[in-house]
């Protein structure tokens, strides 16, 4: 089946780590599809979208080149396949955190990236290690592997390896430890210097950095005495200020305010102390600021 030639397309990974919470930002942003077993493409309700699901690694050049207009991948292989300026970084997304190290056998004396001059190295990012590599002025003999790279330095074929971690758990079951940092990376939405419809590009960006604020954001509502109104609002400043209902008791106000998620717990405490009543957290699904 052809694709029309004018038809909006985001391509998102068809399989990996980012898959799933990929699949899940789009429907949370009511960018909703069918996917089909071995399709590499899918149609979104309502919208004249199309969503790729194609290999992570094609991501980047495909929105580079125009064939895609938007598309949800790691900063990594942006950077690793050289689309950086090729391509416009829209939103990071929060999701897929990892980081691109130097890592050699715990025992072997090699304690700093120095230490690797006239060594081999094993990259799964290979052109990503060796601007690395140049930018320290050490020459080191890099061999591109894909797979199980922490495995090289067991069987001998390398000193040592560049790959992805994420908990840096598989790293310590092989009797490995990072010695340096290449980059840091998660998912990022980027886009095409040239976009078919820019306007419905804009508009699937709102909408999930609207998703993104409100998985950073949770509701709360409460009581306080109005007297004490003005001590609650340090606690819950809002954006410009949070909405102050009246009571039926004049004494009484009721106050709902945006806070931040991860002070909810403490911000609750607060104003418990204060003498509020009534506190309830509520989970926003989605918002725009």
């Amino acid at each position: 089946m052809q694709l029309d030639p004018k038809v909006t397309r985001v391509a998102i990974p068809s399989k990996g780590r980012l898959q799933e919470p990929a699949e899940k930002l789009l429907q949370a942003a009511g960018i909703r599809f069918r996917r089909r077993d071995r399709s590499l493409f899918a149609h979104v309700n309502g919208l004249d979208l199309v969503v790729l699901l194609v290999r992570p690694d094609d991501i980047p050049v495909l929105v580079a080149e125009g064939a895609a207009d938007l598309g949800i991948v790691g900063q990594d292989l942006v950077e690793e396949h050289g689309c950086v300026r090729r391509v416009e970084h829209l939103l990071d997304l929060d999701f897929g955190h990892c980081r691109l190290c130097v890592a050699a056998r715990e025992r072997s004396g090699i304690k700093a990236v120095k230490h690797l001059a006239g060594k081999k190295v094993a990259a799964s990012m290979v052109h990503s290690a060796r601007a690395f590599f140049k930018r320290h002025k050490v020459k080191a003999d890099l061999v591109e592997v894909s797979g199980s790279v922490e495995v090289m330095v067991a069987l001998g074929l390398a000193d040592a390896i560049v790959d992805l971690v994420e908990s840096g758990d598989t790293l310590r079951d092989n009797g490995l430890a990072v010695i340096d940092t290449v980059s840091r990376s998660q998912a990022v939405l980027i886009r095409s210097r040239r976009p078919r419809d820019a306007k419905l590009c804009d508009l699937i960006q709102r909408r999930l950095k609207g998703v993104l604020t409100a998985r950073q954001y949770t509701l709360l509502e409460y009581n306080v005495r109005r007297d004490r109104l003005k001590a609650a609002e340090k606690i819950t400043p809002g954006f410009e200020s949070p909405t102050v209902s009246d009571l039926e008791d004049p004494k009484w106000c009721a106050v709902k305010v945006m806070i931040p998620k991860k002070q909810s717990v403490e911000i609750i405490d607060k104003l418990e102390a204060l003498g509020a009543s009534a506190i309830l957290e509520t989970e926003i699904l989605n918002c725009r600021l």
